[in-house]
């Protein structure tokens, strides 16, 4: 069964173009619950029925797992056996019919305009510091994920007309716009601190963002620079990578921006996701209206 799970695998990464990390929650998925079945009925994936799928979303359950992660693993395994079924590896699908558990919608984080200013002010003008400033203004001014900032390569760089361009988790390119700040700091980091950061200068490496190694910057990296920046500004609980996401989305919502154009440069799918930073938007305007109106 290795090699239908590499095929599947494979046809994950040509067919519905994802990144690397997407692959690989993918395939753990899998691989987990064909443990299960194993040891607890000697059963393969191919020989897996309603029951057993039943029976590993009890497991997770009573593991205490969210409903985001259980949600995330019936997604994996059904898009394998939608995979088998299509390929006629098996007559029927076991996932047919198998709901996945509401998710209790959690606040929106994001940052005020004043505590992004201080975080943006932080880096100083060393190499290190000149890289971050231009991670931290980039992040904030396209709204970007980190996965896609960190796969980010030299070219994808427009300086002259001010954009980046962005592949997102299913292939997508898209062209977003960077405010002078963010193209000012990238521009800083590209001339005077990327060619320091290359060990060899004939290496041919592509990355925009390196690491001390010359090579491309972790997602692993980014967090750990982050949360060195958060705790300097004292936002050690409230700064992660989708914060300044959602302080980008939250900000332009806030400024006059509309549903599809924020749609479109976050890159969602489906605009419903989009539409969650309206609720954040409206209960401001509830707190404006408490506060200054006089029969509120």
């Amino acid at each position: 069964m290795d090699s239908v799970l590499n095929g599947f695998i494979n046809y994950l990464a040509s067919e519905k173009k994802m990144a690397q990390n997407s692959l690989e929650a993918y395939k753990r998925d899998v691989l987990e619950f064909s443990e299960m079945i194993r040891e607890k009925k000697n059963l393969s994936l191919s020989e897996a029925s309603n029951t057993e799928i039943v029976a590993y979303l009890l497991k997770l359950k009573n593991d205490g797992k969210s409903a985001a992660t259980v949600n995330r693993k019936i997604a994996s395994l059904r898009a394998f056996y939608n995979y088998l079924t299509a390929q006629k590896l098996v007559s029927a699908n076991p996932t047919v019919n198998i709901k996945s558990p509401k998710i209790e919608r959690k606040s929106i984080e994001y940052l005020t305009i004043e505590e992004v200013e201080t975080l943006l002010n932080l880096p100083d003008r060393s190499l290190k510091g000149l890289r971050d400033r231009a991670i931290l203004e980039l992040l904030y001014a396209t709204g970007i994920r980190v996965s896609e900032i960190v796969e980010m390569d030299l070219e994808d760089v427009n300086l002259r007309m001010g954009f980046v361009t962005c592949t997102g988790e299913q292939g997508k390119a898209r062209i977003i716009p960077m405010g002078r700040p963010s193209r000012v700091a990238v521009e800083e980091y590209i001339y005077e601190a990327r060619p320091k950061f290359l060990r060899d200068a004939d290496k041919a490496e592509k990355a925009l963002f390196l690491n001390y190694s010359g090579s491309r910057l972790t997602r692993q990296g980014l967090w750990k620079l982050l949360k060195e920046y958060a705790k300097l500004a004292g936002l050690e609980h409230k700064l992660t990578p989708q914060t300044l996401r959602n302080s980008f989305a939250v900000h332009m919502i806030q400024n006059g921006a509309d549903l599809k154009s924020l749609q479109e440069l976050l890159g969602h799918e489906d605009i419903s996701a989009t539409q969650i930073y309206l609720t954040v938007s409206k209960n401001r305007i509830k707190e404006v209206y408490d506060k200054s109106h006089p029969r509120a």
